[in-house]
């Protein structure tokens, strides 16, 4: 698969203190990466640089095939819409002029299409409206349509969904897909909410403290994830030397529940319990979350588990 974005042993520096740790990624052309990791991990000094914010220590970075340290990738970089750590608009101006604005900056002289980019963030009706009174979900989505001015091949957004509410949350994953749908944009998004994020992204990176832990697709993602069946039964006490004896992974959450994450059919379970005298209330599909996947995958690079 074609490569948007490929970034080859990329490190920062402040110091001693290494943000960024030989950072290896290949981005495809088209898709909805998803950058995750706590506050902290890297994202948004990842993001700087590869939008030309910041400088890396070492290491490059290609877009759309041109290296980092050719020359050309100003120009490469203009073909490139973002919003890092909040969205670059003006407050006393409308929606309409901000975009507006934007194109001038760009040099595009024809401002025919401002109506119709607008509409796709759902800001075709604010008229002369400020942006300063604007909900934070409005702003982030005229920072979007600012990004999106000169139809960039991509778009790089900071954890475009922080501070929002779940209606405002909702409504940027709409408009998300729809720019990637339609317009076939690439979009590196970064995220600390991956059960958010798995609503939207196609392919994924976990980084922790400067080093990415991961890579994989939605599909592989989901694949990895534990599968756990919730059993509600009279007595745990009873039922677990049963399970330890023939082998069965489970978790103890109460007296009366526990975990299992072993391939086992019901009606085995439920054989088993019944010679342990043990009653089977019921048994509900309980699967790892992807958060706690996430965490799991930094238990064990700090040697946790």
């Amino acid at each position: 698969m074609e490569s948007a974005l490929l970034i080859k042993d990329l490190c920062k520096d402040y110091g001693k203190y290494h943000v960024l740790k030989s950072v290896n990624l290949d981005i495809p052309k088209g898709s909805i990466f998803g950058l995750v990791g706590r506050n902290g991990a890297g994202k948004t000094t990842l993001m700087r640089i590869i939008t030309g914010l910041a400088e890396p220590t070492s290491g490059t970075y290609s877009l759309g095939g041109i290296s980092s340290d050719n020359r050309k990738i100003l120009s490469v970089r203009r073909r490139m819409g973002s919003i890092i750590e909040s969205p670059a608009v003006y407050r006393n101006l409308s929606a309409y002029d901000n975009v507006k604005l934007q194109y001038i900056n760009l040099g595009m002289t024809s401002f025919d299409s401002i109506p119709e980019l607008l509409e796709l963030v759902d800001l075709q009706g604010t008229g002369k409206k400020k942006a300063g009174k604007f909900s934070l979900g409005m702003r982030q989505r005229l920072g979007i349509a600012v990004a999106l001015c000169g139809k960039p091949d991509i778009l790089v957004l900071d954890e475009p969904i922080n501070g929002l509410d779940p209606q405002g949350i909702i409504q940027m994953r709409e408009i998300l897909l729809r720019i990637n749908r339609e317009r076939h944009t690439t979009i590196l998004i970064s995220s600390h909410i991956l059960e958010e994020l798995s609503k939207l992204a196609t392919h994924y990176a976990f980084i922790e403290k400067g080093e990415i832990l991961q890579t994989l697709s939605s599909s592989e993602l989901m694949g990895k994830v534990r599968k756990a069946s919730r059993l509600k039964v009279s007595s745990t006490e009873l039922l677990c030397p049963v399970f330890d004896r023939e082998g069965v992974e489970y978790k103890v959450e109460d007296e009366e529940t526990l975990d299992i994450f072993s391939d086992i059919t019901a009606s085995r379970i439920v054989g088993l319990a019944n010679g342990a005298n043990v009653e089977v209330i019921s048994i509900t599909d309980n699967n790892e979350s992807l958060e706690g996947y996430f965490m799991n995958l930094v238990a064990k690079r700090e040697g946790i588990t």
